[in-house]
């Protein structure tokens, strides 16, 4: 797929693809998957995270002093995870940033209408300078992005600026990609791999299956 977003960035090494085989192969088993996803999600995290601000500190070695820089500490940090399969990027992003909160969002899709069903949300909270919180919504696939497109809102209407979200998916489809821009065009979208299509079922091809299941052996 050619990339015509400019907000779209698709992390392709050698890591990233052999951590893909090794997800998308229906021959490994659940701890292979567990495995192969957090080394993948620490590699999109890690660039998903370029756009926090830093400042100036001043920091003393056993040499010398001198002046560096470090993330801002006055700004504010979520990780949402969208249950279920997101939670597979919760240990990893903690040891990233063990100064985020984590915001749960739980939503499934219906299997008949495609579209999400909520039954879980941690994200009512008074927002204080939105323009300082710099939120990471993360979920393994982007299927038809509805999902995405409900967790995004709930910070848009809470003032966060667009460009300060950020989502990171593994798998995408053409489709969801193009639905998330087209209601949010300003938001951050990090992936591993920009799949075919989805199918009548509105699973990725070739994806993985079900990622949830996959990750959690059910």
């Amino acid at each position: 797929m050619e990339n015509k977003y400019n907000n779209l960035k698709v992390i392709t090494n050698p890591i990233v693809n052999q951590s893909l085989c090794t997800l998308r192969s229906k021959n490994t088993d659940t701890q292979g998957v567990r495995l192969a996803a957090r080394k993948l999600t620490r590699i999109l995290l890690y660039e998903a995270t370029k756009n926090l601000p830093q400042t100036d500190i001043t920091v003393e070695t056993p040499l010398t002093n001198f002046v560096t820089q470090t993330i801002n500490p006055s700004i504010t940090i979520i990780i949402s995870p969208i249950l279920r399969a997101g939670l597979i990027f919760t240990d990893e992003a903690v040891d990233i940033l063990p100064q985020a909160t984590i915001r749960h969002i739980g939503m499934y899709r219906d299997e008949k209408t495609l579209k999400p069903v909520w039954y879980y949300n941690k994200v009512p909270m008074p927002v204080d300078k939105p323009e300082d919180y710099y939120v990471y919504i993360t979920d393994p696939m982007l299927a038809t992005g509805n999902s995405l497109i409900e967790a995004i809102r709930l910070y848009v209407d809470k003032g966060i600026p667009e460009s300060n979200i950020c989502c990171v998916c593994m798998i995408s489809s053409p489709q969801g990609i193009e639905n998330v821009f087209r209601n949010f065009p300003n938001i951050k979208l990090i992936v591993a791999a920009v799949d075919s299509h989805l199918n009548e079922r509105g699973y990725i091809v070739p994806g993985m299956g079900d990622a949830g299941d996959r990750i959690y052996n059910t």
